[in-house]
C-alpha cells in the first residue's frame, strides 16, 4: 500500500480547523501533518513536515494566503496549494490560480466536494466549480471588449487585500501596522483603489467594501 498522502492545514479557525482534520483522517490514504495559523508558521511547518499537499485560507491571522500561495509556487513548484475559503469565488478564484493555486473551493461546499478536491490536487490537476470555470472562459472570451468600471477584478492582488481590510472595519494606520507598510503607501492604495472603482469620496469608499465584506457580492453598488 502506498504510503499516506500528508497535508499541511493553514486556517486560523479552530472549529473549522479540527472539522476539516477529522474530514482528511477519515480517508485511508491521507493524513494531517501539521497545522497552522499563518504564512510564517505555516513555511515553518513546510520546512519541518514536508507535506505533500498544503490546505489554505485566504484570511489567516495577520497575513494573506495568497502571500502564501506565491511563496511556496516560488520555492516549492512541485507542491500543491489548495484554496479552502470562505470569500466569494468570482473574485478570488481566478487570482488564486495566478499565485499558484492548483484550485478553490468555497467552505460551505459538501464534504465529498472538498476530498475529490483534495484528491484532483495532489494528482497535479486543477479543481473549480463549474460556475468558476464557465465565469472564467467567459472573462477571458469578453476581457477585451468590456469592463465594468467597477469591477474589482481590476485591483492588483495587493489593493484587493487593503479593500478587504477597509471592509473588516481597519483604519488606514490599522492597515499599514498590519501589512508592515507606512500610512502613506496605504493612502496611495486607497486612492488607486477609488478610481478604479470610481469611487469619489471616502466615507463612498469604505461603505462600498463594507457591504462587499459582509455581503460576499461581487459588485455590489457603492451607494447601497
Amino acid at each position: 500500500m502506498d504510503p499516506c498522502k500528508k497535508i499541511l492545514i493553514v486556517e486560523d479557525h479552530p472549529i473549522f480547523r479540527m472539522g476539516l482534520s477529522e474530514l482528511i483522517n477519515r480517508e485511508q490514504d491521507l493524513e494531517v501533518c501539521g497545522y497552522a495559523m499563518d504564512v510564517s508558521e505555516a513555511w515553518r511547518m513546510i520546512e519541518k513536515n514536508k507535506p505533500d499537499m498544503v490546505i489554505t485560507d485566504i484570511s489567516l491571522k495577520n497575513s494573506d494566503g495568497l502571500d502564501l500561495v506565491k511563496k511556496i509556487n516560488n520555492h516549492y513548484k512541485d507542491l500543491p496549494v489548495l484554496i479552502l475559503s470562505m470569500h466569494d469565488e468570482f473574485v478570488y478564484a481566478e487570482r488564486a490560480l495566478r499565485a499558484g493555486a492548483r484550485g478553490f473551493i468555497m467552505k460551505h461546499e459538501a464534504l465529498e466536494v472538498v476530498v475529490e478536491a483534495l484528491r484532483q490536487a495532489i494528482d497535479g490537476k486543477l479543481y473549480l466549480s463549474e460556475k468558476i470555470k464557465d465565469h472564467i472562459l467567459s472573462n477571458y472570451v469578453v476581457r477585451s471588449h468590456s469592463k465594468s468600471e467597477q469591477s474589482l477584478e481590476r485591483l492588483t492582488d495587493r489593493e484587493l487585500e487593503v479593500f478587504k481590510m477597509i471592509g473588516q472595519g481597519y483604519r488606514t494606520r490599522d492597515i499599514a501596522d498590519k501589512l508592515f507598510l507606512s500610512v502613506k503607501t496605504i493612502g496611495t492604495y486607497r486612492e488607486r483603489i477609488k478610481k478604479k472603482l470610481n469611487v469619489k469620496h471616502a466615507n463612498e469608499l469604505v461603505s462600498y467594501a463594507v457591504h462587499w465584506y459582509k455581503d460576499g457580492s461581487v459588485n455590489p453598488s457603492p451607494k447601497s
